[in-house]
């Protein structure tokens, strides 16, 4: 049963700000986060990108902010750069679209650090930031942690991952015990339960299964790489899927630069995000891609986390991750919302151990290459390791059927293995024969 903004204890102001930003009915983990975040729980959110999660906390937050005290009062902290910058621009457009004066500053690395400064010098209500930068500010007594009435923290996993989870740490030590505490993550690695249990007192557990790995919402095919360019295959997949936009991951930045311009120099369309970007770069980069400007954006998996990129219908790995988390967090950018999806990986035989780690998860994989500008199916990635231990099995089964000789004779060796052999191709006969049955249901 859906269910509607109206039924929250939000004010009137915030109601006019979600029917002006098109918002009719809340999303999964909107639901769940609202109402407790109203009431200053602390909450533990799970979720993946995608599910309305930065709304899921900018609404209760702004609701509780008072315009009338010049002071920081909720701070939201990310792990990067690029994902700072989009939620700054969602600050930015709620703020337009009311009379209130709210005020928000976005604080990172890369600007001119001096010039923001001076403009802290009137605290905003809003900080969106990344934890070093931050961190920076409030040990200068720029920013006055004591203030601060709410903390996010968004992509919490992801801050272990980069090794920021210190600086949170030393971020959130400075403020007062009664702060309330959000944080928003796709998973919860054991890196990260001692923070938890440090700063979040009786925290409210909010997990959202967004069913990325269903198979009637997306499609994974494997396309073997061996000596080919990943820009080549890319570009003849291309001309058959015709992607809307398509996501094309790479595991390093210098490899998202190179494959970026191998693709431009056959012709397509193609926007790159990385952290190796220089900040006005970034900004105009990411801009562009929210105007759905490029019809391929080459990315690596730090830069992309936690930015919504609108209109996915493909996502490539040109290159396979190097675990299978990442590979579920970079497919589920397409089949959105129901709607199908195709994500396609390209492999070398080193990417074999998390593919199979990959089929254990449930994922199922389509095997195919492209031919003559034609998908054309090809054997299973592990065909030949499987057809290898199908015939180990049938040895040790037909050695079991050889009987031992008590006296040896001469040529005693090559007879037991005609017998073994004897043995096995009957093995394969009733297992022929038993295929057979199945097929025909009897």
């Amino acid at each position: 049963m859906k269910q509607y903004f109206q039924s929250y204890d939000l004010s009137q102001n915030m109601l006019h700000i979600v029917n002006q930003l098109g918002f009719k009915h809340p999303t999964d983990i909107q639901q769940r986060v609202i109402p407790p975040a109203l009431k200053r729980r602390n909450i533990i959110g799970q979720s993946q990108t995608g599910t309305g999660k930065t709304h899921a906390y900018l609404i209760p937050l702004f609701d509780q902010l008072d315009s009338s005290r010049d002071e920081t009062q909720t701070l939201i902290i990310t792990p990067t750069r690029e994902l700072a910058m989009q939620i700054y621009e969602e600050v930015k457009t709620m703020i337009n679209l009311t009379d209130e004066a709210w005020t928000s500053k976005l604080v990172i690395g890369g600007t001119d650090k001096q010039r923001l400064e001076q403009k802290l010098q009137h605290p905003p209500h809003i900080i969106v930031g990344t934890p070093g930068r931050i961190l920076d500010f409030i040990e200068e007594q720029t920013i006055n942690p004591s203030t601060v009435r709410n903390v996010v923290i968004d992509e919490a996993d992801l801050l272990i991952d980069l090794g920021l989870i210190e600086e949170v740490d030393n971020v959130l030590y400075r403020m007062h015990d009664d702060v309330q505490t959000l944080v928003f993550s796709a998973t919860i690695p054991k890196g990260l339960q001692p923070f938890l249990t440090k700063y979040l007192t009786n925290p409210e557990h909010i997990q959202i299964d967004e069913h990325v790995l269903s198979p009637e919402q997306l499609e994974h095919r494997l396309i073997p790489l061996k000596h080919r360019e990943p820009a080549a295959v890319i570009e003849e997949a291309s001309k058959l899927i015709h992607p809307y936009i398509a996501l094309i991951f790479v595991n390093k930045k210098e490899h998202a630069d190179q494959l970026a311009d191998s693709l431009r120099d056959r012709g397509l369309d193609v926007g790159v995000i990385h952290g190796g970007l220089k900040p006005r770069e970034r900004k105009r980069m990411l801009k562009d891609v929210k105007a759905l400007r490029y019809e391929y954006i080459v990315a690596t998996d730090l830069a992309a986390r936690g930015i919504d990129i609108p209109g996915v219908s493909h996502v490539f790995n040109a290159e396979i991750p190097f675990d299978v988390e990442s590979y579920i967090h970079r497919v589920g950018r397409t089949a959105r919302a129901g709607l199908e999806g195709t994500a396609v990986s390209l492999y070398h035989d080193d990417d074999l151990t998390v593919i199979q780690e990959l089929e254990e998860r449930g994922i199922t994989f389509e095997n195919y290459d492209i031919k003559n500008g034609e998908w054309v199916p090809v054997k299973k990635w592990n065909e030949r390791k499987q057809r290898e231990k199908q015939e180990q099995q049938l040895d040790q089964q037909a050695w079991k059927k050889v009987k031992k000789r008590k006296q040896v004779k001469p040529g005693y060796k090559k007879k037991m293995k005609q017998e073994k052999d004897k043995f096995k191709k009957d093995l394969k006969r009733d297992q022929y024969r038993k295929g057979n049955r199945q097929k025909r249901g009897d």
